[in-house]
């Protein structure tokens, strides 16, 4: 196969999987100049659901045995889309055999596992990634170059929260998310979008103080049982953290948060103005400017479109809007292109070890009653 073809292998058929078959089947039509992605391979526990979705997103062949899949020395890309518990194993085995990795958010349960991916994958030399897709919205991208740029003059603050509402009914079943042997619940598992996205935005987080909080003590072991299992991971997280260039902010995380879908937003106050954004509305930043005439106070919404990069090469027309997908095929298509240029695109593992930093900070401040814990 030519280096201008990258055969891709995906573990998991799930939500996150079918996610990553999207997207790199969307890839080359926004991307023209990215790698060919061949759909080789697709894994899956269930060989029954590996082979229905070999059919439906295109691959070649399929397995019930992700190994199969990880040791095929056809392969080139593998995306790792399972539980938490099961990231390590998989991407330390495809970085042995040479493979490059994406992998989803978090990492991995624990500080240490994370550590030994990243060690791992600098020592094969093969480019990885870690899905925090959010942060490749064309919105992001300008609200941090207007920040890097000065145009919120010096940065006062920073509010963060990614709240939804999928684990708030106490009849729903005890599941994989909240296994602790995965690492923490909520702080984890949402907590990473938003620490990543105030990372990128405004750079390192120097110091936490946290208090994480479990709702709902007990779940029905399976769906429909009369059976409990106590649960011991966390529902909401609230952070007061300190970033390295001197200005404080706070985080929240919350899967129990009712009536919300998708609130994964902030707010950076700045001397000269502010920013705000939604992914409720993903397709629009918010600006206000500080000064000006009194009458015309207020924020002044910036509309997605082809002259945000890479938005042009979804739609040649403002105003028809990007989707979750688009978000992730931008990622893919970075990856790729990362893989080709020999430079990772980021976030790569190296920075999901530094958002592992500050979950795990969280935890141990508030364990220790909301202690100031440097990271």
């Amino acid at each position: 196969m030519s280096k201008s073809h990258l055969n891709i292998g995906i573990i998991g058929t799930g939500f996150m999987g079918k996610a990553h078959a999207f997207a790199y089947r969307s890839a080359l039509a926004a991307f023209p100049d990215i790698p060919v992605p061949v759909m080789k391979m697709i894994a899956d526990v269930n060989a029954e659901s590996a082979a229905k979705a070999a059919h439906q997103y295109g691959f070649e062949k399929s397995s019930g045995n992700w190994r199969d899949l990880v040791n095929d020395p056809a392969i080139d890309v593998v995306s790792i889309t399972t539980p938490n518990t099961l990231h390590k194993e998989m991407a330390l085995a495809a970085i042995a055999a040479g493979k490059h990795v994406h992998c989803e958010k978090p990492l991995s349960p624990t500080l240490s596992d994370s550590e030994d991916m990243v060690k791992a994958a600098a020592a094969k030399g093969v480019i990885t990634q870690v899905g925090f897709n959010y942060i490749k919205n064309p919105m992001l991208k300008m609200a941090r170059e207007m920040i890097a740029a000065g145009e919120l003059g010096e940065i006062t603050g920073f509010r963060g929260i990614h709240a939804e509402d999928y684990m708030h009914d106490p009849a729903s079943p005890w599941t994989w998310r909240i296994d602790p042997s995965g690492g923490p619940g909520v702080i984890a598992d949402l907590g990473s979008h938003i620490i990543g996205m105030a990372r990128f935005l405004l750079g390192p987080i120097a110091s936490v103080n946290a208090d994480v909080e479990t709702v709902i003590r007990q779940r029905p072991a399976d769906k429909g049982s009369s059976e409990t299992k106590p649960v011991l991971v966390d529902d909401i997280a609230r952070l007061l953290v300190r970033f390295e260039k001197g200005f404080g902010g706070t985080i929240e995380a919350n899967w129990v948060k009712t009536g919300r879908q998708m609130q994964l937003g902030f707010e950076v106050e700045g001397t000269k103005g502010s920013l705000a954004f939604t992914q409720e509305r993903l397709n629009e930043l918010s600006f206000y400017k500080a000064g000006g005439n009194p009458r015309e106070k207020g924020f002044t919404t910036i509309e997605s479109g082809p002259q945000h990069p890479p938005y042009g090469g979804f739609c040649v027309a403002g105003g028809h809007q990007l989707g979750f997908n688009d978000l992730k095929t931008i990622e893919m298509a970075e990856f790729l292109g990362g893989i080709a240029s020999g430079r990772a695109a980021g976030p790569d593992f190296k920075e999901a070890f530094e958002i592992q930093k500050v979950v795990e900070a969280a935890i141990a401040s508030s364990r220790q009653g909301a202690a100031r814990v440097r990271i």
